[in-house]
């Protein structure tokens, strides 16, 4: 019962932290070598199950279960090394006469095995069971533990010779595959020297820890970082520096959920927009049109200090106040004002302002405030145009 426990615990181990991977059909995760790393991780999981029924069976001397299982057992070993020696040469993205050979020399144990198996059954070379149904090794059996071995070991050397040509994170990867093909040769080795034992077990559960450590929780992590990092350009107007368009829609839907939810129960929207920029752009350049979006911008975000700006069109912006800048909102409306006034007699930048209060018995949501404020800065806007 002890081999039977042991790839128990091995299989428990390998589904737990593979699960994602084994299950996963995202396609822009799944990329050749994911394709093939899975397929490789299936063949361990054949492997684990013939492994843990032949400890159970032998138990019982349940001999002629015993024997089907150890030829299944046998051909799950050398089927994993081909699929690791694809994956390998997947995941290094390197083609040529070497990759070749090592895709070729997991055909040829493949295709080898299958004929030791075949033969077995008449002349047992490579395994057997004694009067006593007592499990004997053959030959056979070390060869293909020895050619196995070797392709493990020939693949390690392989992903380490490619380490040094490889920069950042990608070091650490390399060397983690490097390094789970010589867990593989060492415990092959063991297993060849007591066959009796789960050292193969032992060897596939620390090589697929090692991968799933150091290669895909890595890439899982760069991943998030990179969506993170998209997320935050997404977010980010490129011209001016404030908000965008994006990050006001998700701002507009938290707002709502916390006055659902009771979190908030006072807020202020102030709605901006840019008076003459298309006479600009027509007259002086888009370039001269840009200076003048960013110079009202820093008017906005000066004067609302303590609130979030949003570009949300061409010239149009947006400040939702709260905290300090909502209990200050008609004088810093005010001061702002008066600076867009003392500019516009300079004739250099002008800007339509209007706030708006969220009004519990009369908003249903944001939308609300927007339009009310929205229709005050255009109410403002005709009172500049007036002054001109």
């Amino acid at each position: 019962m002890y081999y039977a426990r042991v790839g128990m615990l091995a299989m428990a181990i390998h589904v737990i932290i593979n699960l994602k991977t084994l299950i996963s059909r995202d396609r822009m995760e799944n990329t050749l070598e994911k394709k093939r790393y899975r397929l490789f991780l299936y063949s361990v999981m054949l492997y684990y199950i013939t492994d843990i029924l032949w400890g159970t069976l032998y138990d019982a001397k349940l001999i002629v279960a015993v024997y089907i299982d150890t030829v299944v057992y046998f051909f799950s070993m050398v089927l994993s090394v081909l699929l690791w020696t694809r994956y390998v040469v997947a995941y290094l993205k390197h083609r040529g006469s070497f990759s070749k050979f090592l895709i070729y020399g997991g055909w040829i144990i493949l295709i080898y095995e299958v004929i030791v198996l075949i033969i077995n059954l008449f002349v047992p070379f490579a395994f057997y069971f004694n009067e006593d149904k007592v499990y004997q090794t053959g030959q056979a059996r070390y060869i293909t533990l020895i050619i196995q071995m070797t392709l493990y070991f020939i693949t390690a050397c392989y992903t380490f010779i490619k380490v040094p040509r490889v920069k950042g994170a990608a070091k650490l990867q390399y060397a983690a595959v490097g390094a789970s093909g010589l867990i593989m040769t060492a415990f092959i080795g063991l297993q060849c020297l007591y066959p009796l034992q789960p050292f193969y077990a032992m060897g596939c559960m620390l090589a697929t820890c090692m991968i799933h450590s150091f290669v895909y929780m890595d890439e899982t992590s760069a991943y998030a970082q990179e969506i993170e990092s998209n997320r935050q350009i997404a977010y980010r107007d490129a011209l001016t520096g404030v908000k965008s368009k994006h990050a006001y829609n998700d701002a507009v839907e938290r707002v709502n959920k916390r006055v659902e939810g009771g979190e908030l129960s006072s807020y202020g929207v102030v709605v901006f927009e840019l008076n003459g920029l298309k006479a600009i752009n027509d007259t002086k350049g888009h370039e001269a049109g840009d200076e003048y979006l960013k110079v009202a911008c820093r008017m906005i975000c000066v004067a609302f200090k303590h609130s979030p700006v949003f570009r949300i069109g061409g010239d149009e912006f947006v400040a939702i106040l709260e905290g300090d800048d909502y209990e200050n909102r008609e004088r810093l409306l005010k001061e702002f004002n008066n600076a867009v006034e003392d500019r516009n007699n300079n004739e250099t930048v002008s800007v339509s302002g209007g706030l708006a209060v969220y009004s519990p018995d009369f908003d249903k949501d944001f939308g609300d405030v927007f339009k009310r404020a929205d229709k005050k800065m255009y109410e403002r806007k005709r009172q500049l145009k007036a002054a001109l």
